[in-house]
């Protein structure tokens, strides 16, 4: 190896070297290059020169590769092929790349290989360049309040891209400043290499300081303060509750009032400071009685939302038996007390409760009440006396009596002293008696301000008695002519219980002398026996048997029972074949007098409607004659509402119209009877009335008034139109009615000729024709 100008040389390890050199060529290494980082130059800077023993006999061209070099990043090493001059090209940075593994190449001008390539690594040297960065800027951590020094709190913890081997990255750290620095300046310290922060004195209390800031400083260099690089971060420390203050009451006692028989009724409200954080189980109150409420009749729940305890009531309290009550009430939290932490007096409490008295409801003793008594009981026997209590024993109240429930309408209760009494007899087999029991319900009600009732049962039970005959069961039956077999089996059917009831004994009865010529009976047991056809043919019909039969009680009942038979024509099956037997059931007599009034109903419906047509019909022609014809002329004439339209399009006969004379009387139409081949009747004006006047003048101005009612009529056609009157023939036999304007009396006027037109003109005739009287 050759030095010149001080720069160091790398030589290539020789070939030719005896055994024991060339097993140490495996061992040959080349120590590496140190560079230091960020450089400031000039570039390029050389770094050492390589060299191989054959340069002294030919030329060579030297050359490196790797990383840094040919390889990206390249262009930061580069090598004098001719001198072997290995120079850096640009400042290195540790923290980007550590160190770079080349490797160096000799070949000659023809590019053959005269040495083994050799490994050269270079290391950058690490310079101070990085400060230390924290991983986070704000750290935040928890201490509960009362810790002992030396609890852990939390650990910050910084970073350096520095060489941590060397001084520039080695790290340490400390507290510049507590805020608060209460109650001292130190209540924290950390641990200078590893971040760790821990409590150095006592007192930390949530409730005075709740939270430390500090600001923390990491320096590197092993903090020296000449010649290392720091940084800071902030650590928050929040002081956690513990359940050092106990609830305390705001009041010694609290006062409340219930009225008395209520029951979940809120009586007071206890109210309790806190110190603890809010919402916590050190803050949450936890109630507890414990003295003054032997009987469990008041509780104190919590209210989850003010934290108040609430005195409610959860059993009914009496006035009568307690008037106050005074409760000892204990407030305590949902998680016990710090260790050194006593209860002190304020968190007990007296709570004062007056019992208000009000109107209760009267009581039935006992309820309900229960008599034993025989059925058939008469009228105005006494059973019992039911009365009520009134608990209300400092009021002066008196108490009356009803009855409130008596389905059978039995009994009647006394309204001042509850003295029982029958009202009709007691019957066991009624239907509103169940399995013996009958019961029926009162009222008590007291005269308290409002009056309060209550109610109370009587249960009757009656006893039975002989009370009831026997009937025969079934009541009808049904057999052949020839009854195979010739026997009906039948039983008792008795209300009463035994042994008043069965066993029965049954006879026929001797009337009619017929019943037991044709019919037998034979007891099969004390409840069953069969009837029995003596003759062996009967003809269809029905046949009614008189059964006589007598229950076991001690005062035995007998009643005659009639059992239906119907007797038919049978088939070979022994089924009815004809329609006798349901023909001769007939119809029952509730069918027939329902059918009955049915037809009343009907014929009543039909002769009202019948009156109701005629009287509609008298109506109708009233309104048509609202004037005797014999009083009012104008009856005389007809009126046929026809006008308009021609004779050209009507067709009529004019006859009539031309010879009046040829009129029969009995063929004069009625009044209210309308022609068939008249128009339809439409409202028409109400025209004024007028009554009868012997003078002609008279019928002149009816005709002028009723002109004017038409000339006035809103139905009737325009007054320039032209009216068209029907043709009433060329010619009559009576006189112009314009001799009426023309002359003021009648005398010089014929009117015999009034007499022919009919009775409608006989009042005319009266007073124009005759004689001169």
């Amino acid at each position: 190896v050759f030095m010149s100008k001080d720069l160091k040389e790398i030589a290539f390890p020789p070939r030719n070297m005896d055994s024991q050199l060339k097993r140490m060529k495996r061992d040959w290494v080349i120590p590496p290059i140190n560079v230091p980082e960020n450089s400031r130059g000039p570039f390029p800077q050389e770094l050492v020169r390589i060299r191989s023993d054959h340069d002294k006999n030919r030329s060579l061209r030297y050359s490196v590769t790797g990383p840094g070099a040919d390889q990206p990043p390249t262009g930061i090493f580069i090598i004098d092929p001719i001198s072997g001059e290995l120079s850096v090209n640009k400042p290195l940075d540790r923290e980007h790349i550590p160190s770079f593994h080349l490797r160096a190449h000799a070949v000659d001008l023809n590019g053959n290989q005269v040495e083994n390539p050799i490994d050269i690594v270079i290391n950058v040297i690490d310079m101070n360049d990085n400060r230390p960065e924290f991983t986070h800027q704000i750290w935040n951590g928890t201490v509960p309040e009362g810790s002992k020094p030396g609890s852990f709190v939390m650990t910050v913890t910084a970073v350096d891209k520095d060489d941590p081997k060397t001084a520039n990255g080695m790290l340490r750290y400390k507290i510049l400043s507590q805020n608060p620095e209460s109650p001292t300046s130190n209540m924290f310290t950390i641990n200078n290499k590893t971040g760790g922060i821990i409590t150095v004195a006592a007192g930390l209390d949530r409730e005075k300081v709740p939270q430390y800031t500090l600001i923390i400083q990491a320096s590197d260099m092993e903090g020296n303060p000449m010649y290392g690089l720091s940084n800071t971060a902030t650590a928050v420390i929040r002081v956690t509750d513990i359940n050092d203050n106990p609830p305390e009451f705001t009041a010694e006692t609290f006062f409340g009032e219930v009225p008395e028989n209520r029951v979940n009724v809120i009586v007071a409200n206890l109210t309790v400071t806190d110190k603890d954080q809010p919402n916590t189980p050190a803050w949450n109150a936890v109630y507890k009685i414990t003295g003054g409420d032997p009987t469990g009749r008041f509780s104190v729940p919590t209210d989850p939302t003010t934290n108040e305890g609430l005195v409610t009531v959860v059993k009914p309290i009496d006035y009568e038996t307690s008037r106050t009550y005074v409760l000892t009430v204990e407030a305590r939290n949902e998680v016990p007390l710090a260790k050194g932490i006593h209860t002190p007096r304020q968190s007990t409490a007296t709570v004062s409760i007056r019992v208000i008295d009000v109107n209760e409801s009267p009581y039935f003793e006992p309820n309900p009440k229960f008599i034993r008594l025989e059925e058939g009981m008469m009228p105005d026997s006494t059973l019992t006396t039911f009365s009520a209590q009134d608990p209300d024993r400092f009021m002066q109240q008196t108490i009356r009596y009803s009855k409130l429930s008596d389905p059978a309408n039995w009994l009647r209760i006394d309204t001042n002293t509850g003295r029982i009494t029958t009202i009709a007899i007691l019957d066991r087999e009624s239907p509103y008696v169940k399995n013996n029991l009958y019961n029926a319900t009162f009222l008590a009600t007291d005269n308290g301000i409002p009056p309060a009732s209550g109610t109370g049962t009587l249960q009757i039970f009656l006893l039975d008695i002989n009370d009831n005959a026997p009937r025969v069961s079934p009541q009808e039956v049904e057999i052949c002519e020839k009854p195979d077999p010739n026997a009906i089996n039948i039983t008792a059917f008795d209300g009463d219980l035994s042994p008043n009831a069965g066993p029965f004994a049954f006879e026929l009865a001797n009337r009619p002398a017929d019943v037991r010529r044709n019919w037998t009976i034979t007891r099969i047991s004390g409840d069953y026996a069969q009837v029995s056809l003596k003759i062996g043919f009967l003809e269809s019909g029905i046949y009614e048997i008189p059964i006589i039969i007598t229950d076991s009680g001690n005062l035995p009942m007998s009643n005659t029972s009639y059992l239906r038979i119907k007797v038919c024509q049978c088939d070979i099956n022994g089924d009815c074949t004809d329609q006798q037997h349901i023909m001769a059931a007939g119809l029952g007599t509730g069918a027939i007098i329902s059918i009955l009034l049915c037809i009343i109903i009907l014929l009543i419906l039909v002769l009202m409607f019948v009156v109701w047509m005629k009287r509609r019909d008298k109506e109708r022609q009233a309104k048509q004659l609202l004037i005797d014809p014999e009083d009012d002329v104008r009856d005389n004439i007809l009126k046929y509402d026809e006008e308009g339209g021609g004779e050209e399009d009507q067709d009529y006969d004019l006859s009539q119209l031309q010879q009046p004379d040829t009129i029969e009387p009995d063929a004069i139409k009625p009044v209210g009877i309308r022609r068939l081949d008249e128009r339809p009747l439409h409202p028409e004006p109400q025209y004024p009335m007028r009554s009868a006047a012997p003078h002609p003048g008279d019928i002149g101005d009816f005709i002028n008034e009723g002109l004017k009612a038409a000339d006035n009529d809103p139905t009737a056609p325009p007054y320039d139109s032209l009216l068209v009157f029907d043709y009433e023939g060329s010619g009559s036999t009576a006189g112009s009615l314009s001799s009426l304007n023309s002359s003021s009396s009648g005398g010089d006027q014929d009117y015999d000729y009034l007499n022919d037109w009919g009775p409608r003109f006989r009042k005319l005739a009266d007073m124009y024709g005759g004689s001169d009287d």
